[in-house]
C-alpha cells in the first residue's frame, strides 16, 4: 500500500450510516463502523480495495483508515510479510447523536461508482429495526469437557514452572433464523456499552462481518501527542447475586486475580523499560466496569512530546502485541501453548483493531487501537463468539469456564430478541 495516497474531498450532508453500510457491501467493497469509547459520534469509513492491503502497524506512516489485525502477527521488524489489514478511509462518514451525516469521498472512478449506488439505493435500504430475528445455540457437547481438560493441563505446566500464565481461548457458535443487521447490532452494543469501544467491520474477501465490544485499550495517541496503554484482567459479574448492579467498591478480588492483572501491568512496565521511557503516568489498579463485567485496569500515560519520542505509539504496538491479557508470560511460550492447546483458529479475536490517524472533533489526528476481545465473527446466519480466560497456577478449570460463559454473555444478551 502507497502511504502517500492523495485525496481530494467532497462533502455531502444526507446518508445514514446503514445507507453507507449497505451500499459498500451491495459493491463488494471493505466498511468499518465505530464509535469511541464515552463518545456519542459513529464513524464510518469505506475502501476501495476489493482486497485489503497487509501492511506494517507503523501509525506514523499509514493514512486515515481502520487498522485490523489478527491474534498470529508477532513479527513485527522482521522479514515476515505484514499481516495488518487496512481499510484506508475512502468515504468517511461522522455521524453525529443528533443530526445529518457529513461524508467525505475520495476522488475517482470508484468513488463515482460508490455515490451513483448509494444515490439510487437511499431510501430503499432496509432498516435496523425492521429486521427482527432470533437466534439458536449450536451444540457443541465436549466444548466444556475439552476446555476444562485444556485449563488443567495449563496448570500443571505453570505448576512445573514453565511458564507464569497462559490465556486459553474457545468459541461458542449460534445461528440466526436469518442474517441479522450488522448496523443494528453494532447500534445495541453501542447503547448497552456507552464505556466500550464498539465496532463492525466487514471483510468481504473473507466473507466475515467482525463485531465487537471491547473494553480493552491497546495503544492510542491523540492530537497532542499524549500516548496510553492500559492494563486490564481479572473478571467477576457486576451484578450482585439478587441482580442488582455492584458499586465498583463493592467488588473483592482474590489473590489469583490481583496477581494477574499485576503480571499485565509488569508486562507494560517492562516494554517502556526496553527502550529506556522512565516518564510515564501510571494510575491503578482499580475496578473497571465493562457492561456485565468487571475488571482490574491499570493506566499509563506518556506525554511523547515532553519525551521527545513521537514514535513511542508504533513502537509500543510492536511491543505490546499481543499482550499478556490474551497471551501469557513469558509470551513465546505461552503463545506455543496455545497453538498447540486450541482447536479452533482465533482469526482476528485477541489480535487489535480501531481508526488510525483519523481527525476526531476536528482536534487533530489520532490514532486508537483496542485488543480485539468480546468480539464475533458474522458469517451469514452463523455468529462465533471468542471468550478466554487468563490462568495462573492458581486457576480453577470448572472456574475459567464460567468466565468465558460470562464474557460471551457480553455479546449474547444484545443478540437475543
Amino acid at each position: 500500500m502507497q502511504s502517500d495516497h492523495v485525496i481530494n474531498y467532497v462533502i455531502t450532508e444526507q446518508p445514514t450510516a446503514v445507507d453507507l453500510w449497505e451500499t459498500a457491501r451491495t459493491l463488494g467493497f471493505p466498511a468499518a463502523l465505530w464509535r469511541l469509547p464515552n463518545q456519542h459520534d459513529k464513524h464510518l469509513i469505506v475502501s476501495f480495495d476489493e482486497v485489503l492491503p497487509r501492511v506494517p502497524a507503523d501509525l506514523e506512516e499509514l493514512p486515515a483508515g481502520f487498522a485490523l489485525s489478527p491474534f498470529d502477527n508477532l513479527d513485527f521488524g522482521t522479514d515476515t510479510p505484514p499481516r495488518t489489514l487496512f481499510l484506508r478511509a475512502d468515504v468517511h462518514a461522522v455521524v453525529p447523536q443528533n443530526g445529518p451525516a457529513e461524508v467525505t469521498y475520495a476522488a475517482g472512478q470508484a468513488s463515482d461508482l460508490f455515490q451513483e449506488t448509494l444515490t439510487s439505493a437511499a431510501g430503499r435500504l432496509v432498516s435496523p429495526e425492521s429486521a427482527p430475528t432470533v437466534l439458536v445455540s449450536l451444540p457443541d457437547p465436549d466444548a466444556e469437557i475439552q476446555y476444562v481438560q485444556n485449563v488443567a493441563e495449563a496448570v500443571e505446566a505453570m505448576q512445573r514452572g514453565e511458564f507464569r500464565k497462559v490465556v486459553l481461548s474457545r468459541i461458542k457458535r449460534v445461528q440466526f433464523t436469518d442474517a441479522p443487521n450488522a448496523v443494528a447490532l453494532f447500534d445495541k452494543l453501542c447503547e448497552t456499552y456507552p464505556t466500550a469501544f464498539v465496532s463492525a467491520v466487514s471483510v468481504p474477501e473473507k466473507g466475515q462481518i467482525w463485531i465487537s465490544a471491547t473494553p480493552e485499550r491497546l495503544v492510542s495517541v491523540d492530537p497532542q501527542g499524549i500516548f496510553q496503554t492500559a492494563s486490564l484482567a481479572g473478571t467477576q459479574s457486576a451484578y450482585l447475586p439478587d441482580g442488582t448492579l455492584k458499586r465498583p467498591a463493592e467488588a473483592m478480588w482474590s489473590q489469583k486475580e490481583i496477581e494477574e492483572q499485576a503480571l499485565v501491568s509488569r508486562y507494560i512496565i517492562e516494554c517502556f523499560k526496553k527502550i529506556r521511557l522512565r516518564e510515564y503516568l501510571e494510575e491503578g489498579p482499580k475496578t473497571i466496569v465493562a457492561g456485565n463485567l468487571m475488571h482490574l485496569g491499570t493506566r499509563f500515560t506518556v506525554d511523547t512530546q515532553a519525551v521527545h519520542y513521537p514514535q513511542l505509539g508504533t513502537v509500543m504496538l510492536r511491543l505490546l502485541h499481543p499482550t499478556s491479557a490474551v497471551c501469557g508470560t513469558p509470551r513465546d511460550v505461552a503463545f506455543d501453548f496455545i497453538r498447540s492447546h486450541e482447536s479452533h483458529n482465533r482469526e482476528f479475536y485477541s489480535g487489535f483493531l480501531g481508526p488510525v490517524n483519523i481527525n476526531t472533533n476536528n482536534e487533530g489526528a489520532a490514532s486508537n487501537l483496542f485488543v480485539h476481545i468480546r468480539c464475533m465473527k458474522l458469517e451469514g446466519r452463523v455468529a462465533t463468539l471468542y471468550a478466554g480466560a487468563g490462568l495462573t497456577e492458581d486457576s480453577v478449570p470448572e472456574h475459567e469456564w464460567q468466565e468465558t460463559e460470562m464474557k460471551c454473555q457480553t455479546l449474547l444478551r444484545c443478540l437475543a430478541v
